[in-house]
Protein backbone atom coordinates (compact mmCIF):
# COMPACT_ATOMS: atom_id res chain seq x y z
CA UNK A 1 0.00 0.00 0.00
CA UNK A 2 1.01 3.39 -0.44
CA UNK A 3 1.72 6.40 1.52
CA UNK A 4 -1.18 8.28 0.00
CA UNK A 5 -3.82 5.08 0.66
CA UNK A 6 -2.63 4.83 4.05
CA UNK A 7 -3.61 8.54 5.12
CA UNK A 8 -6.91 8.55 2.96
CA UNK A 9 -8.47 6.95 5.85
CA UNK A 10 -9.58 9.23 9.00
CA UNK A 11 -8.10 7.58 11.55
CA UNK A 12 -4.99 6.45 10.24
CA UNK A 13 -4.15 10.14 10.02
CA UNK A 14 -4.97 10.58 13.05
CA UNK A 15 -2.64 7.66 14.74
CA UNK A 16 0.01 9.29 12.54
CA UNK A 17 -0.72 12.92 14.56
CA UNK A 18 -0.53 11.40 17.56
CA UNK A 19 3.07 9.25 16.87
CA UNK A 20 4.18 12.97 15.93
CA UNK A 21 4.04 13.79 19.87
CA UNK A 22 6.33 10.62 20.66
CA UNK A 23 6.03 7.08 20.79
CA UNK A 24 3.18 4.89 22.17
CA UNK A 25 2.02 1.50 22.80
CA UNK A 26 -1.42 -0.38 20.92
CA UNK A 27 -3.03 -0.08 24.28
CA UNK A 28 -2.87 3.85 24.60
CA UNK A 29 -3.06 4.29 20.70
CA UNK A 30 -6.60 2.29 21.09
CA UNK A 31 -7.60 4.62 23.90
CA UNK A 32 -7.32 7.19 21.58
CA UNK A 33 -10.37 5.54 20.14
CA UNK A 34 -12.99 4.93 22.02
CA UNK A 35 -15.45 4.55 19.03
CA UNK A 36 -13.41 1.56 17.24
CA UNK A 37 -12.87 -1.73 18.94
CA UNK A 38 -8.73 -2.61 19.97
CA UNK A 39 -8.41 -5.07 16.75
CA UNK A 40 -9.35 -2.32 14.16
CA UNK A 41 -6.94 -0.18 15.57
CA UNK A 42 -4.36 -2.76 15.05
CA UNK A 43 -5.33 -2.91 11.61
CA UNK A 44 -4.69 0.72 11.24
CA UNK A 45 -1.41 -0.31 12.32
CA UNK A 46 -0.58 -2.92 10.11
CA UNK A 47 -1.63 -0.73 7.04
CA UNK A 48 0.73 2.46 8.65
CA UNK A 49 3.95 -0.39 8.88
CA UNK A 50 3.39 -1.70 5.56
CA UNK A 51 3.24 2.12 4.39
CA UNK A 52 6.30 2.28 6.39
CA UNK A 53 4.67 5.48 8.06
CA UNK A 54 4.97 3.75 11.69
CA UNK A 55 7.82 1.34 13.13
CA UNK A 56 6.98 -0.46 15.93
CA UNK A 57 9.16 -1.90 18.50
CA UNK A 58 9.04 -4.96 21.09
CA UNK A 59 9.84 -3.85 24.50
CA UNK A 60 9.20 -6.76 26.76
CA UNK A 61 5.22 -7.85 25.97
CA UNK A 62 4.65 -4.51 24.26
CA UNK A 63 5.31 -2.89 20.74
CA UNK A 64 6.14 0.53 20.63
CA UNK A 65 4.83 2.45 17.81
CA UNK A 66 6.67 5.17 16.19
CA UNK A 67 6.24 7.57 13.04
CA UNK A 68 8.65 7.05 10.60
CA UNK A 69 8.87 10.69 8.90
CA UNK A 70 10.68 9.50 5.53
CA UNK A 71 7.26 8.65 4.02
CA UNK A 72 5.62 11.82 4.58
CA UNK A 73 8.25 13.52 2.99
CA UNK A 74 6.23 12.00 -0.26
CA UNK A 75 3.23 13.67 1.02
CA UNK A 76 5.32 17.17 1.57
CA UNK A 77 6.65 16.99 -2.48
CA UNK A 78 3.30 16.67 -3.78
CA UNK A 79 1.89 19.27 -1.78
CA UNK A 80 4.70 21.39 -2.73
CA UNK A 81 3.98 20.69 -6.58
CA UNK A 82 0.48 21.31 -6.06
CA UNK A 83 0.61 24.34 -4.42
CA UNK A 84 3.53 25.66 -6.40
CA UNK A 85 0.79 25.06 -9.68
CA UNK A 86 -1.68 27.06 -7.68
CA UNK A 87 1.16 30.30 -7.09
CA UNK A 88 2.42 29.83 -10.75
CA UNK A 89 -1.36 30.22 -12.24
CA UNK A 90 -1.93 33.41 -9.52
CA UNK A 91 1.60 34.62 -10.50
CA UNK A 92 0.51 34.72 -14.38
CA UNK A 93 -2.37 36.37 -13.57
CA UNK A 94 -0.99 39.10 -11.86
CA UNK A 95 1.78 39.45 -14.45
CA UNK A 96 -0.76 39.98 -16.82
CA UNK A 97 -3.03 42.33 -14.82
CA UNK A 98 0.29 44.41 -14.17
CA UNK A 99 1.20 44.40 -17.90
CA UNK A 100 -2.68 45.79 -18.60
CA UNK A 101 -2.27 48.16 -16.26
CA UNK A 102 1.56 49.44 -17.69
CA UNK A 103 -0.11 49.57 -20.97
CA UNK A 104 -2.80 51.66 -19.79
CA UNK A 105 -1.03 54.08 -17.80
CA UNK A 106 1.33 54.81 -21.33
CA UNK A 107 -1.41 55.14 -22.99
CA UNK A 108 -2.49 58.00 -21.02
CA UNK A 109 -6.23 59.52 -20.05
CA UNK A 110 -8.87 59.75 -22.60
CA UNK A 111 -7.52 57.55 -24.95
CA UNK A 112 -9.13 54.70 -26.11
CA UNK A 113 -7.70 51.50 -26.41
CA UNK A 114 -6.52 49.97 -29.99
CA UNK A 115 -9.41 47.94 -30.43
CA UNK A 116 -12.03 50.12 -29.27
CA UNK A 117 -10.52 52.94 -31.73
CA UNK A 118 -12.71 52.47 -35.43
CA UNK A 119 -10.48 51.73 -38.37
CA UNK A 120 -11.92 53.72 -40.99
Amino acid sequence: MDVFDAVADPVRRRIVVLLGDGPRTAGALAAAFPEISRPAVSRHLRVLREAGLVEAELVGRERHYRVEHGPLREIERWLATARRRVWDQRLDALETEVHRTRRDRARGPGEEPMDARSTG
